[in-house]
């Protein structure tokens, strides 16, 4: 019987028309991701259509290949796959009317089987460093591009190799792909530097809501927030990741208002014996156990009231 890597293979090259998916609200990981293995398959004569349904942010469309992500498919495909999804709806409507993927390629330990064929690794660090390690093994070439591409998902996930799953491995990959002729202070500055006005302003609103509590610092991010700044993303703008670095803090948490009915949360943990994503399950989302989300139905106050509570539980749990 085949292993999981030669049937990926022989699904790759048996396909003539591929479909790429990857999450809503898309970071780094996901659209380098997407980028790397679309580019690639692409390099091997497939008709490849890449599909974000929230499109590509403004801060990632530097990346090669952007202009080619679309925002909805067309037509029928051979081959389905979604890169760095944990489930189904988190690829939103993107695969509405189609069925579901042919091949799930992620490293979210609360990954559910909802593809044919599942390569998840929960603890490779980004879906990015997936690739870099068995794209080789699928005879798919990383070029430069690519290689630009797949760095990019490794800094994001890391927050720059800063992250405490950090390992010798995706630092050896990073070293390669730099081998490749990769830009790196580049990448780096437009994945987590750079930010635009708007994004300024919208950091500026979310700062002024900060609050404490037992371990726990969280921001909230509001409808009309996004408004007043004039941010046109509908996440925290990378803001997760200033909240996580304040000294009071083992948890840090960040609530993003979609609309009257729904709150984006995030966590991240501080503190290696903590598992976020515990908490992340609960309100049916998931993650890692540094980093997790949910997307939660009910108004802003009373979600607010269950994510803090439910988070100073594991807080006090004995570890």
């Amino acid at each position: 019987m085949n292993d999981i890597h030669s049937e990926i293979r022989d699904r790759f090259q048996a396909a003539h028309s591929i479909l790429i998916v990857s999450h809503l609200r898309p970071d780094g990981d996901a659209i380098g991701s997407t980028l790397a293995l679309g580019l690639a398959l692409m390099d091997i004569g497939k008709q490849v259509q890449m599909v974000l349904s929230d499109g590509v942010p403004d801060g990632f469309k530097h990346l090669p290949g952007s202009d080619l992500i679309r925002k909805s498919p067309q037509g029928e495909f051979d081959l389905i796959i979604t890169v760095d999804c944990s489930d189904l709806k988190r690829v939103g409507p993107a695969l509405q009317g189609y069925r579901n993927p042919d091949i799930v390629i992620d490293h979210h330990i609360t990954t559910e089987p909802f593809g044919t064929l599942m390569l998840v690794e929960g603890t490779a660090v980004a879906t990015a460093s997936l690739l870099a390690k068995y794209m080789p093994r699928w005879n798919l070439t990383i070029t430069q591009p690519i290689a630009s591409n797949l760095i990019t998902g490794l800094v994001t996930d890391t927050l720059g190799f800063r992250t405490s799953n950090t390992n010798p491995e995706v630092l050896r990959q990073a070293a390669d792909l730099l081998e490749l002729g990769v830009d790196m202070s580049t990448l780096y500055y437009h994945s987590l530097v750079r930010r635009t006005f708007s994004g300024a302003k919208y950091w500026g609103a979310g700062l002024s809501s900060l609050k404490q509590s037992d371990g726990i610092v969280w921001v909230t991010l509001t409808v009309a927030d996004r408004m007043a700044s004039g941010y046109t993303g509908n996440d925290d703008a990378d803001l997760i990741n200033i909240v996580s670095s304040i000294d009071e803090a083992d948890i840090a948490i960040i609530f993003v208002e979609q609309n009257s009915h729904n709150t984006k949360v995030s966590w991240r943990g501080l503190k290696k014996h903590l598992d976020v994503s515990r908490v992340a399950r609960q309100f049916n989302g998931g993650g890692h156990k540094a980093a997790a989300g949910a997307d939660i139905d009910g108004s802003l106050v009373n979600i607010q009231e269950k994510v803090l509570a439910a988070t100073r539980k594991l807080l006090n749990q004995p570890y």
